[in-house]
């Protein structure tokens, strides 16, 4: 293979290096190029947030770029914390989630992951959503990522799960599928 046919590498935006892990790991035949840059988040719905940072990430890289944006929705709380999970574990951490949900009986809950892609300056960015349903229980586990050892699926925390099995399951799992999908298909469209 010559070096004009290796492919251009995926642009990622994020800072996070654990789903820079996750991603590399599920789109293992796609080459990623990371980039750390700040981007504003506005406030308002996972999706909205999504296509705002996708769209600033396109403006700011001058080209095609993908971000991730990912969400905890609580039944018995209207889907709250939601796109604000972060800022929630930062402050009151996963005890305090647990605390919050206790005089629910519905402990339910969706981990939501939401890529979006740009293919460069004045596209709309599309949006690649992901969902995994579980619950919310007592931590367990270890885990680099804020909640997962608060949000059980099939028995399991996320923080409990061997890495292989998660990145097979996980809502950032079911919005890549769709994406690399979608990415393949417009690559053999070209």
């Amino acid at each position: 293979m010559t070096e004009t046919d290796t492919p251009t590498p995926l642009i990622f935006v994020t800072g996070n290096k654990n789903k820079v892990l996750e991603v590399k790991a599920i789109l293992s035949t796609t080459p990623l190029e990371v980039l750390d840059i700040n981007l504003p988040e506005i406030q308002g719905s996972v999706e909205e947030i999504t296509r705002e940072k996708c769209r600033a990430a396109a403006e700011r890289i001058g080209g095609p770029v993908l971000v991730e944006d990912s969400a905890l929705e609580m039944k018995a709380l209207g889907g709250l914390p939601g796109a604000y999970v972060k800022a929630f574990v930062d402050t009151i951490g996963n005890e305090g989630l647990n605390k919050i949900l206790a005089a629910f009986d519905d402990k339910s809950a969706d981990a939501v992951c939401t890529f979006g892609y740009s293919p460069g300056l004045g596209h709309e960015p599309l949006l690649f959503q992901g969902r995994l349903q579980g619950r919310i229980v007592p931590a367990r586990g270890n885990s680099s990522f804020g909640w997962e050892p608060i949000f059980e699926v099939e028995g399991e925390t996320l923080a409990e799960m061997e890495v292989g099995k998660k990145n097979g399951l996980s809502h950032r799992f079911k919005a890549l599928v769709k994406f690399r999908e979608w990415f393949q298909g417009a690559k053999e469209a070209d």
